[in-house]
């Protein structure tokens, strides 16, 4: 080890940055390699013509209130507080996001709510008399929501999404990405008082209904950008457009890591790396190669490639809330980030995000105009707007969008992780590294926790 230790970052999104703050801030030395133009990782925005798209709708919840007050600080005047005012497109009408009790009730035909109560009903008494654990995401909805509205609500929707029948998804897959409906809950809680309590696995906890949330008038680009520019000023480094070509280990140590930028390779020595890319991406990077177990491993680890349509419409509002859930349509997600309180020009327009998960060289990666078309109809029969309405047209890519946690995936992440855990300098963590479901505090406590981990082996 160096008498200077170096801690090398792989990854700038709110992980990767958060890492480097938590060690910058106390004179550690760090650098931080970020292939992208700007920090942020997922978690930012892009700039097209004169205004920002986000790559997704990205806000800061207050959940973690050290990370919360770090980042108001650094923020200052930029951060905007925005009450939460999300809403899904179900049975015909918009409800209230996470979904709320009183809002099926109100919405929703008695005899339907009826059926769907009963289908529950039917699912907590089998769990509760023949406990069962189910063998797929198909069964595990099943087990948390009853046949029916399964059937009504996630089957297609799921299959939709993610291009994959929920029987081809791992159990997992609902305890750590599909949001708790709320309203189920109230009915759950109600079975419970007649003694028939929920046995079944948890989804995760979907977000409070009343919240507020954090922004800024350039979108999601202010937050890592002001992140970036607090480890620069105390002592580390943050390289963008530097894309991670291999990383050395030599007796079971990193040892180095070489990037490439402006066409040149460049090499950094390390006593800790801490990495937020892709798990498969670190394991192809690695040199000596893994074993050959690991490396097949990796490959079975999938990722879900998303692609972003930011639209300049020619109205000044198009949507009622900061984004709407879909689902029966080509896009999942629509954000008006305009009503959050982004700065768009010229006056009298707004921006669309428009979020879709694809593949990788499909119709929808590719923006083609068929691609295109369908989506400013499935917009104009939402009443959001037309397709005369719109100025531009900008796509954003991410191919690593959302980890896919296919069917009998978990013995191949562990194996890989296992393999990360046996080069004591290493740890691989972050949505993309960790092969998980953050949201950005989340993110940014991984990044915190990791720093705090290299840290002990460095002092």
């Amino acid at each position: 080890m160096s008498s200077s230790p170096h801690v090398v970052i792989l990854g700038g999104g709110p992980c990767g940055l958060y890492a480097a703050r938590v060690l910058s801030r106390i004179g550690v030395a760090v650098t931080l390699l970020e292939k992208g133009v700007t920090p942020g990782g997922l978690a930012t925005s892009h700039k097209r013509g004169e205004n920002w798209y986000d790559l997704g709708c990205h806000m800061l919840h207050e959940f973690d209130k050290e990370i919360y007050e770090d980042i108001m600080e650094l923020m200052g005047a930029e951060s905007i507080p925005v009450p939460l005012d999300a809403k899904i497109r179900w049975a015909g009408s918009f409800y209230r996001y996470p979904l709320q009790f009183q809002d099926m009730i109100k919405g929703i035909p008695f005899f339907t709510l009826v059926f769907y109560t009963l289908g529950l009903f039917a699912a907590q008494l089998r769990q509760s008399l023949v406990p069962w654990t189910p063998k797929n995401a198909e069964e595990a909805l099943i087990q948390l929501y009853g046949g029916p509205l399964y059937k009504f609500f996630f089957k297609d929707f799921t299959h939709r999404y993610w291009g994959i029948h929920p029987r081809e998804l791992s159990a997992t897959f609902i305890t750590t990405k599909m949001p708790r409906l709320s309203a189920v809950d109230v009915i759950k809680k109600a079975l419970a008082k007649f003694g028939i309590k929920d046995k079944s696995i948890n989804a995760v906890d979907s977000a409070l209904h009343e919240e507020t949330l954090h922004y800024s008038r350039t979108g999601a680009e202010a937050m890592p950008r002001v992140l970036a520019k607090a480890i620069e000023e105390k002592g580390g480094k943050v390289i963008l457009e530097a894309e991670v070509s291999r990383i050395v280990t030599q007796e079971g140590r990193v040892t180095s890591v070489h990037y490439v930028k402006d066409g040149q390779e460049q090499e950094l020595k390390c006593d800790e790396c801490i990495s937020t890319i892709p798990l498969p991406w670190l394991v192809q990077k690695t040199e000596p190669a893994p074993v050959a177990e690991v490396q097949l491993a990796a490959k079975e680890l999938r990722f879900k490639p998303i692609a972003i349509y930011g639209l300049l419409v020619k109205k000044p509002k198009c949507i009622d809330g900061l984004y709407i859930y879909y689902r029966d349509r080509m896009f999942h997600r629509v954000g008006e980030p305009k009503n959050a309180g982004l700065i768009v020009k010229p006056e009298g327009h707004t921006v669309l995000i428009v979020e879709t998960t694809c593949e990788i060289g499909d119709e929808k990666w590719r923006g083609t105009e068929d691609a295109k078309d369908r989506i400013f109809v499935d917009l104009e029969l939402e009443n959001i707007c037309k397709k005369e309405d719109v100025v531009e047209v900008n796509l954003l890519h991410s191919e690593t969008g959302y980890p896919v946690f296919m069917l009998g995936f978990e013995p191949h992440f562990e194996k890989v992780m296992k393999w990360v855990k046996s080069l004591p300098n290493l740890q691989s963590t972050g949505r993309q590294g960790g092969f998980k479901y953050p949201n950005m505090h989340s993110a940014m406590r991984m990044g915190a926790t990791a720093a705090q981990a290299a840290l002990k082996r460095i002092q």
